[in-house]
Formats: structure tokens, C-alpha cells, sequence
């Protein structure tokens, strides 16, 4: 069986549009996707697609040898996935934020897991105020605080370092590499080269 990401002629229609076809893809423990493109190729919708979040115009996306569409709970159990917008909610801080959001992964965060993380990403002292006092960094730290918890293998983020300043960048890019020195797996979208050792395995995708 399979053990990661599997694309198998897939393509995708918006409208009379179509954005890409005929892309076939394997993505094994350990390496990351990096998708680029010009603006409307498509990039988004292919993230959401391997989500199980749109049905592709034609193909299969398989996670572990079974179609994503068929088995979403199992799925979304072991993915975690960023949108290109910080997904929080202006009322919570951003302790409730990332409580929130593990438990709607299916784990429960540990309160003193989810204030290191978010130390971690450069907000201690702003854990309790609410979210929408952050600036875009900090709002797009928050939402990547969620990474480091729970037991997700695959990750896909759109435009995860859009918004960060130089050391968030670092610090992300630390956190993508453990995860993939584990054994997990990482999709995103940059349209910069993710700047991480020759030691984890990188595969670029165009459209």
C-alpha cells in the first residue's frame, strides 16, 4: 500500500476554465511538495483537492491507497490544513484559537503544549488578548502555532510564509523540517524555494 499522496490524473475545471489535467504525482514519508504558479493557475484549488475539500474534474487524490473523497474522516484525522487567510476568530485569543482548532482536528491540546507553541512563535504575552488586536504576522504566526500539535502526517499551506518576518520564517522552516525528518509530509504553495537542508527531499510542481 501507498504510504503518502498519491495523484492520479487528476484535473481540475473552474467554470468553462480549465487550470490543469493530467497531473500524476507520488509523495512519500519525509518530503515536501512545494506547488507554484502564477496567480489563478490553480494552486489553491489543487491544495483543496488533495484536502478532499473539492472534487477534482477528473482523477483521484489518494492518501494511503484509498481516495480521499471515500474516507474524508480518517483523512482530515491525520491532516492539517492552513488556508491562504489566518483562519481565526476575532473574539478568541489566540490560546481559544488554537484550542479551538486542535480539537476540531481531533486532539485535544494540552494548555501547556498550546502556550509553548505559541511562545515558540513569538507571542508570549499575547496569548489572552483578543485576535483581532494581532497584526497580520502575528494573526499568521497564531494559526501556524497549530502545527507542532497533535499527530498529523500531512500538512498542506497555502502561502504559509506570506506575511512573516525573518525569524518566523526560520522558525517555520524548523518546524517543517522536523516534521519531515519524522516521516511526515508537507504540501504548500511558494513561489520562493523553501530554504530547508539537503537532508529531507523536496519535489517542485508548476502549473
Amino acid at each position: 500500500m501507498n504510504e503518502g499522496l498519491e495523484l492520479r490524473d487528476l484535473a481540475c475545471v473552474r467554470g468553462r476554465r480549465s487550470l490543469f489535467g493530467g497531473l500524476n504525482l507520488t509523495l512519500g514519508p519525509g518530503q515536501l511538495l512545494r506547488v507554484s504558479g502564477a496567480n489563478g493557475a490553480g494552486k489553491t484549488s489543487l491544495l483543496r483537492m488533495l484536502c478532499g475539500l473539492l472534487a477534482p474534474a477528473q482523477g483521484q487524490v489518494l492518501w494511503q491507497g484509498q481516495d480521499v473523497q471515500r474516507s474524508r474522516e480518517a483523512f482530515h484525522q491525520q491532516l492539517i490544513y492552513l488556508g491562504h487567510a489566518a483562519a481565526l476568530k476575532d473574539d478568541l485569543t489566540p490560546l481559544e484559537n488554537l484550542q479551538v482548532a486542535a480539537r476540531l482536528g481531533g486532539t485535544a491540546a494540552d494548555d501547556a503544549a498550546a502556550r509553548q507553541a505559541l511562545a515558540d512563535a513569538g507571542l508570549r504575552g499575547r496569548e489572552h488578548v483578543p485576535s483581532r488586536t494581532l497584526s497580520q504576522g502575528q494573526r499568521r504566526r497564531a494559526a501556524l502555532a497549530r502545527l507542532p500539535l497533535g499527530q498529523a502526517l500531512l500538512w498542506v499551506l497555502d502561502e504559509p510564509f506570506n506575511a512573516l518576518d525573518t525569524a518566523a520564517t526560520a522558525w517555520l522552516l524548523g518546524l517543517i523540517e522536523a516534521h519531515l525528518l519524522r516521516s511526515g509530509l508537507v504540501v504548500l504553495t511558494s513561489h520562493q524555494p523553501v530554504d530547508l537542508s539537503d537532508s529531507v527531499a523536496q519535489v517542485s510542481l508548476a502549473l
